[in-house]
């Protein structure tokens, strides 16, 4: 079966290929961001709910330009500046203001590089400074607690389990998951096929209780939910449907996930990605490469893949420090 998957991989991008974005209220648009989000997509392969949220942060800025006389093509070094400063007056996230500046140095970039401008004005901005938050995984006992909680032979119950335990055994990304198809995944070699972003695809392998539940899940649960007539023949395909018989979306899949987690105790904590940060973790714990864990989890860098170094370190630093005999000041001294 694995040698089938490249060759499918054209058929499944032309069903799946996300929406031109100039299609998506055109006219509403500059025609140099319109041409920014068609290069995305052309060129860099940038998901659809990747384009919509560039879509969002450009129309935003240009409302603000328009609003001080200026337009997207005549924006200023000092526009850019401004600009930052007004998001943050706004009482925004760090974070969500640097992705908001991300967005707006993108397309100034853009336009410089493809002759538009005679320079980058965006250039000279220094940036936003977020800061790093360290991943709070889950422990090997919760993990377990929350597998264990999912009890009952019901089709949701079956999906439900499922989809945790698909999310712990390979660190996917919730999108990754709800884009799952019955094609990607080898069940006699026990490895799956994901999409992560950019499009780029790696295949991941799947543990015994995951690979249980899944078959379990499609042999005795999926085929209750599937519907008299597909709404959308895409949905036909897919690994894990809702229970209209649809494609589980990533809002109903990060639902399930919270829900879940609120049974056992977890309310607040637990998300798709706490356990695609505690799949990393734990496999750091026990001895993984760190190459092999950048491989799986899909990171272009391994420094994005070092962040659960140093949560493993800590870790095994508390292990040491609680269990040590000679870890810690003796009361006799």
């Amino acid at each position: 079966m694995l040698g089938s998957w490249a060759a499918d991989r054209d058929l499944r991008w032309s069903i799946v290929k996300p929406m031109n974005p100039s299609s998506i209220e055109a006219t509403h648009l500059h025609s140099d961001i319109e041409e920014f989000l068609t290069w995305l997509l052309a060129e860099r392969g940038r998901s659809a709910n990747t384009l919509e949220a560039y879509r969002g942060d450009l129309l935003e800025y240009r409302a603000w330009l328009n609003g001080i006389g200026r337009d997207v093509h005549e924006a200023l070094p000092r526009d850019v500046d401004t600009y930052a400063r007004h998001l943050s007056e706004r009482g925004l996230a760090s974070s969500t203001i640097a992705r908001k500046m991300t967005s707006v140095r993108s397309l100034h970039k853009f336009q410089f590089v493809e002759g538009r401008r005679s320079r980058d004005v965006s250039a000279d901005f220094e940036g936003i400074k977020v800061p790093s938050g360290i991943p709070k995984p889950l422990t090997e006992d919760e993990v377990e607690k929350l597998l264990g909680s999912v009890t009952g032979d019901d089709p949701i119950a079956l999906r439900d389990r499922s989809l945790l335990e698909f999310l712990y055994a390979t660190g996917a990304r919730i999108s990754e998951v709800c884009g799952l198809d019955l094609a990607d995944i080898d069940h006699d070699s026990g490895l799956v096929r994901l999409y992560g972003k950019g499009a780029k695809e790696r295949i991941v392998p799947l543990g015994h209780m995951a690979r249980r539940t899944l078959r379990i899940w499609l042999d005795s649960g999926r085929e209750h939910l599937v519907p008299t007539h597909w709404r959308n023949r895409k949905d036909s395909t897919a690994v894990f449907l809702d229970k209209r018989g649809s494609r589980l979306g990533r809002q109903a899949a990060w639902a399930i996930v919270t829900r879940r987690g609120d049974r056992v105790g977890l309310s607040g904590h637990l998300s798709p990605h706490v356990l695609r940060h505690s799949c990393a973790t734990h496999m750091l714990d026990h001895g993984a490469d760190l190459r092999i864990v950048q491989e799986m989890l899909g990171h272009a860098s391994i420094s994005t893949t070092q962040v659960y170094t140093k949560v493993s370190q800590e870790h095994l630093l508390d292990e040491y420090r609680r269990s040590h005999p000679r870890s810690h000041v003796s009361r006799r001294s």
